[in-house]
């Protein structure tokens, strides 16, 4: 790299960390830690790329962006913030940074960020008025980090989204955000679950439909396209929609144009298309149930959102979010004990963000106490039946989970004393068990077709069965 950076941090480390690296890099470095001398440089001419933290001691970092891209409209500047949330994201896309990094930060994506920003030198995004208030998207992960940056790029443009994640991660809230905060505002957000339609009205309530009396009176019924015209239309759960509808949808995709069922006017169409599902589509185009052109016109960008079991640490700040949301809706106020956030941390959460907050406004109506425990959160999971929550994650993907928490109940119920001798063996034969018999059971006593089934060989499989003690009932359809 070749070229001058100016660092602009509070904090003394970070900028000593980034002024080495830049160095070795070959760029000469300029470091501050205030807003008014970064101003300073920008005005007299210095610097070719600018990295800057959000809060500094005199001020707020992107109040300052907009004077910078009116005075010096080539300057790259690169923000990076710990306070990792989908405003700031947003916030620094459309004071028009050049690029958004929460902290704690990748020094590797960052030097390689600044390179491509000094060759490149390219503008960024006008700053456009948005309405900048709370959204109900929640999460300091690295996880919740790459969304809220794949959305900041996406919030004022028009192209087609594709989000993916299980039931209850919020993937409608992420459509409404980048509706809400994007070019469409002003215009209808309109959401649509593909699942919950009958298959043979899908088509009229997305296209309209057409229809003459008796008495030979037209009756037209507007679809969902009419509707949404000027903004955005979210179809959730497109993995569900009927080969008939896919096709009309994939024409509308191409053609921009589209007629009502029953009906011989084309009309156009003027809506974002944002579309969602909890299914692999692309193991669905495999069996022939979903088109493969049309997923490629709707997974022009996708985003994954993450299962709350994989970010974990967003926990506490999701819990306080629905305690406060349920005390703005005149529910009593309550707080949450450590221990109970640690307890919360420990369950399998099938249900995901949904299932949380469920949660959460229970232990707010029947906890007696303004503290919640984690006695109240293990007592209202265990009075729960167990098919409350129907899973929406394969069993793999939680097995080794449910085993941590089955160990860690373990050993807390002994408290200080170790458990008995053996514990190893105890732990595999209480998985090998189910697993066997369950698989014997899917054969119906075929012992070959199950040692295939389980990867291992025959002989091994017929001393596990002898070990433990597994009765095999052969079927007679298998003989």
């Amino acid at each position: 790299m070749d070229g001058t950076v100016i660092v602009a941090d509070d904090d003394r480390t970070i900028r000593t960390v980034l002024s080495q690296a830049l160095t070795r890099a070959g760029c000469k470095v300029r470091a501050t830690g205030t807003i008014s001398t970064l101003w300073r440089w920008i005005e007299e001419g210095e610097g070719d790329a600018v990295i800057t933290d959000v809060m500094m001691p005199d001020g707020d970092a992107l109040d300052l962006l907009p004077s910078i891209r009116k005075k010096r409209p080539d300057l790259p500047i690169i923000v990076m913030s710990a306070q990792n949330t989908v405003m700031t994201a947003i916030r620094a896309t459309e004071a028009g940074a050049y690029e958004y990094l929460p902290k704690p930060f990748d020094l590797k994506v960052l030097l390689s960020t600044v390179n491509k920003a000094m060759l490149q030198n390219d503008t960024a995004q006008p700053v456009l008025e948005t309405n900048v208030e709370a959204l109900p998207l929640i999460g300091r992960s690295s996880a919740m980090q790459e969304v809220y940056r794949i959305m900041a790029r996406l919030m004022h443009t028009d192209l087609s989204v594709l989000i993916s994640g299980n039931s209850g991660t919020g993937k409608e809230l992420v459509a409404r955000a980048l509706h809400d905060f994007g070019h469409r505002k002003s215009a209808p957000f309109i959401a649509v679950n593909i699942g919950i339609i009958p298959p043979e009205m899908i088509e009229s309530e997305l296209f309209g439909l057409e229809q003459n009396t008796p008495m030979g009176i037209e009756n037209t019924v507007p679809g969902k396209f009419e509707q949404a015209h000027g903004g955005t239309l979210f179809l959730d759960e497109i993995g569900d929609m009927p080969a008939q509808v896919q096709a009309r949808l994939l024409r509308v995709l191409q053609e921009g144009e589209f007629m009502r069922s029953g009906g011989r006017k084309t009309l156009k169409s003027d809506v974002r298309i944002i579309t969602a599902t909890h299914r692999d589509l692309p193991a669905l185009i495999q069996e022939g149930k979903f088109r493969e052109d049309l997923f490629y016109r709707l997974n022009v960008v996708p985003i994954r959102l993450p299962a709350l079991r994989d970010k974990l640490e967003d926990i506490p700040d999701l819990a306080r979010h629905f305690l406060r949301q349920a005390e703005n809706e005149g529910l009593p106020h309550k707080t949450l004990s450590k221990e109970a956030i640690e307890e919360l941390r420990l369950q399998p959460w099938n249900g995901n963000v949904r299932e949380l907050e469920n949660l959460i406004r229970r232990l707010v109506i029947l906890c007696p106490d303004d503290i919640i425990s984690a006695k109240n959160i293990a007592e209202e999971i265990a009075s729960r039946p167990s098919s409350a929550i129907e899973p929406q994650i394969r069993p793999t993907e939680r097995l080794s989970q449910s085993i941590e928490m089955h160990l860690q109940r373990y050993f807390d119920h002994h408290n200080d004393s170790l458990p008995p001798p053996g514990l190893y063996n105890r732990i595999l034969q209480e998985v090998e068990l189910p697993l066997i018999a369950l698989s014997l059971a899917a054969t119906r006593g075929n012992q070959l077709k199950t040692a295939e089934l389980l990867g291992i060989n025959r002989n091994t499989l017929r001393k596990k069965i002898k070990e433990l003690d597994i009765q095999v009932t052969r079927s007679k359809k298998m003989m």
